[in-house]
């Protein structure tokens, strides 16, 4: 029995998801190198070995190290290198093939004097979403820093690597086909420019808008989603999926009904599904939005009811007074969340629609 907000996985759709995005590289002629931020789950990641995948990606050292133990041995850390954790560098890479992610010389400088043991580079070029990674139009500092990692016995020149992070803005096909177009040129022309001093570096792109979506990648050599192994709220926004391929949603227990706000208080606040937040064209902002409750599963969505406020460990839902007056303390309800990677992170286990226990 569920007495604590609890993500529920549906492992049927998940491993759809898997499926679907692991042909879709294939049909495309990419490497699919999955990012595992959003699961973090050894069991979850041995269904992607069932696909044919061999080598994955993470944002942390601590995640790749959590995965090295479970026989992964081709792992991109998918993050700018933190020079101070150059001892789990160290240990990584003396027992897996590791990538790291750079962006300036001085970088490559401290790596080149404290490493032991060989590591894989890929440069982090800005295709558009303007976090991180070096300007495209920057061919100067790109030969410089390739030139650093050229004159280093220990580092390996892999390629370059990009994330269109801002097609999380785009709504529609058409808006992730303008934004997919966009930053594949960026990056397939910072390979042309380089692709004679290295002709095999390896061009990296991955977000799950364009790679559910597109069918040309152009000159790309390999693809890293990661959130498509659940999909969320924000990605039916985009149109990246249908609430149908959405495979985990959060079991919350009604703790508190206020008929007068119509309001229901549910155990399930900021520390389980993040603050992140979705405009609905209707409801404004909202945390989640409540689905039919069917047996171990889930239904469709419920029309106005919905996540309206979280604070740490409470959520409000908003509803009207029909779905209200069948509600009563200590009923579970549950949640689609607007950002699945998040929410995972903060829930850390699932319980399978079987009642299976996953880490």
């Amino acid at each position: 029995m569920l007495t604590v907000p609890t993500l529920i996985l549906d492992v049927e759709k998940c491993k759809s998801n898997i499926a679907a995005m692991a042909e879709n590289a294939r049909r495309n002629n990419v490497l699919f190198r999955p990012h595992f931020k959003t699961h973090q789950s050894h069991e979850i990641g041995r269904w992607f070995r069932e696909v044919g995948v061999t080598c994955i990606t993470v944002s942390s050292l601590e995640m790749a190290n959590h995965f090295a133990k479970d026989k992964w041995g081709d792992i991109t850390v998918a993050f700018p290198v933190n020079i101070l954790e150059i001892d789990k560098i160290n240990t990584l890479a003396s027992s897996i093939s590791l990538n790291l992610l750079v962006e300036s010389q001085k970088t490559i400088g401290q790596l080149s004097k404290t490493l032991t043991s060989p590591i894989g580079v890929f440069i982090k070029i800005d295709i558009g979403y303007h976090r991180t990674g070096v300007n495209p139009e920057s061919t100067e500092l790109i030969s410089q820093i390739l030139d650093e990692i050229d004159n280093s016995k220990l580092i390996k020149f892999r390629g370059f690597l990009g994330h269109a992070g801002h097609s999380y803005s785009a709504r529609g096909i058409d808006e992730i086909s303008a934004i997919h177009t966009g930053s594949i040129q960026i990056i397939t022309g910072v390979k042309e420019h380089f692709t004679d001093r290295y002709p095999e570096l390896i061009v990296s792109v991955g977000d799950t808008p364009t790679c559910s979506t597109m069918q040309d990648f152009g000159s790309v050599d390999e693809i890293r989603p990661g959130n498509f192994v659940f999909y969320d709220l924000s990605q039916v926004a985009i149109g990246s999926c249908t609430q149908e391929q959405i495979s985990v949603a959060v079991a919350c227990p009604v703790v508190s009904i206020h008929k007068d706000r119509s309001e229901i208080i549910i155990y399930g606040g900021g520390v389980h599904f993040s603050k992140e937040r979705l405009e609905h064209p209707v409801y404004g902002g909202i945390y989640g939005q409540v689905v039919e409750g069917r047996s171990a599963g889930w239904g469709n969505i419920i029309a106005g009811v919905y996540v309206s406020k979280l604070s740490q460990e409470h959520g409000t839902i908003s509803a009207p007074s029909a779905y209200i007056e069948a509600i009563q303390v200590g009923d579970l309800v549950k949640i689609l969340p607007v950002h699945s990677c998040m929410t995972a992170n903060l829930l850390k286990k699932y319980v399978t629609t079987e009642g299976e226990l996953l880490k």
